[in-house]
């Protein structure tokens, strides 16, 4: 009796043992949290990033059968201003008729935009029929004819939405600014943003007055306080580019009631880009210690760095960030200049990274936290991929979905690896065509890796 109850004790002993053994073996492990040590100050460099920044002017005149063109391209420069001259398609130009664009002449569009998308940047484009866009009014064609125009563009910009930063809608009056022309009015304005709006998809067409967005939503300044356009209307997508910036209380004749339409605005650069050429050397609205606050309200997104040179260049390059100013003390004693130029658009700074997992790395999380220290929002969704290096230097990529520029940013992941070192990389970018295109660099010391087009966010040890 005694030996059967020893053998009952033994078995139950090891049946015992035997489930606690597949417990262990089976119950998912308990992750283990890991903060990364990474430099999480903002770096006081110039980052570029995807459509926003000082932007560089290029010029491009379009015939029948050609195109004289003046491109930019500078390492310093993320973003291009393409001034599109097609006056040779007007008959007050040419002398004869009204003409449709070529397919040369559309031809020579796309393949600057090209040129562009090849080099890794990105372009808001104008198009004018000012001769050379040396100021000349009234050599537009037939308002027909300038729908007909626009709608034979927009295939093409379609077809480079991630190159292209914003249409600035343009083609009336000297430069293209949409002023001092016969046919500067509200019902030649109204049709030319139809066509842009009816014919492209998601692009920002900007229009160079509020006024101009009023009257195309049937509104006066009056109705503007609590006036919100809704998110499924043609119109969220109608913006403002302002070639008077900070030249005078009204910008040039900008604003009429500049407060109240600014904030009304601000509404609208939350999600759409807005930017523009500073005026007027003599204003005082452009020193350091007034602008900052409608740069921030308005989320800036670019300037034109040649206009205004005396501004941009000297009086900028010249006068200092101090406490006056603000309270980014890491850019107390900095030049104006650099103060603007680090904040134009958005500008991702990572606070902080952790990973949790466990042993066997059948789950592994990450959690960042993103700070956005620009003017501007994030307003351009971009896919998530997160790179995982080995230790001989051999990489794979997961996708982690998209990111909108959430300041928290938590992903979980399932990642088939060796239980080996890792170095963890994030890449925020544009896929298209299975290709990573127009990556985001967070503003940390060191983080950025130029080969992978990703930021280091930690490193996976055993």
């Amino acid at each position: 009796m005694k030996n059967k109850k020893a053998f009952i004790s033994i078995s139950f002993a090891l049946i015992l043992i035997t489930i606690i053994v597949l417990l262990v073996v089976l119950l998912p492990k308990k992750s283990r949290v890991y903060q990364q040590e990474l430099d999480y100050t903002e770096s006081l460099e110039q980052v570029l990033n995807p459509d926003q920044g000082f932007y560089r002017t290029s010029y491009v005149s379009l015939y029948p059968d050609h195109a004289n063109t003046s491109l930019s391209l500078d390492d310093n420069f993320q973003l291009y201003h393409l001034r599109m001259d097609i006056s040779e398609f007007s008959g007050a130009v040419n002398g004869e008729s009204d003409l449709e664009l070529t397919d040369t002449a559309l031809a020579e569009v796309e393949n600057i935009i090209a040129y562009y998308k090849e080099m890794g940047r990105n372009v808001v484009i104008r198009f004018s029929y000012d001769i050379a866009f040396e100021g000349n009014a009234n050599l537009e064609p037939q308002v027909q004819m300038i729908i007909t125009h626009i709608k034979q563009l927009c295939p093409i910009f379609n077809e480079y939405q991630s190159t292209i930063t914003a249409i600035e809608a343009g083609m009336i009056g000297p430069w293209g600014e949409m002023h001092t022309s016969t046919i500067a009015n509200a019902e030649t304005i109204n049709q030319i943003i139809d066509a842009y709006l009816a014919n492209t998809i998601e692009l920002p067409i900007l229009v160079r007055t509020p006024q101009m967005i009023y009257n195309y939503l049937g509104i006066s300044i009056d109705d503007i306080d609590n006036y919100e356009i809704k998110k499924n209307s043609p119109a969220y997508r109608l913006g403002l580019f302002n070639d008077g910036y900070l030249g005078s209380d009204s910008d040039l004749g900008t604003y009429q009631e500049r407060e109240r339409e600014v904030t009304w605005l601000a509404k609208q650069t939350e999600h759409l880009p807005f930017g523009g050429e500073v005026t007027s050397p003599e204003s005082s609205l452009h020193d350091i210690d007034k602008c900052l606050p409608e740069m921030y309200a308005l989320n800036l997104s670019y300037l034109n760095y040649e206009w205004n040179y005396n501004i941009v260049q000297d009086k900028w390059q010249n006068s200092f960030y101090t406490e006056e100013c603000g309270s980014d003390s890491n850019y107390y004693g900095k030049t104006a200049y650099t103060y603007i130029q680090n904040r134009l658009g958005y500008r991702l700074v990572l606070r902080d990274s952790v990973f949790k997992y466990n042993n066997n790395l059948k789950n592994f999380e990450i959690e960042l936290t993103i700070e956005n220290v620009g003017f501007g929002n994030f307003y351009r969704e971009k896919d998530i991929e997160i790179i995982f290096v080995d230790e001989i230097g051999e990489s794979f990529t997961i996708g982690g979905g998209k990111y909108y520029g959430e300041t928290k940013l938590k992903l979980a992941l399932a990642p088939a690896i060796e239980k080996q070192n890792y170095d963890v990389f994030i890449r925020l970018s544009t896929i298209e065509d299975g290709n990573s295109t127009y990556s985001v660099k967070f503003a940390n010391n060191n983080i950025f890796n130029s080969t992978l087009n990703a930021n280091y966010i930690g490193k996976i040890e055993f």
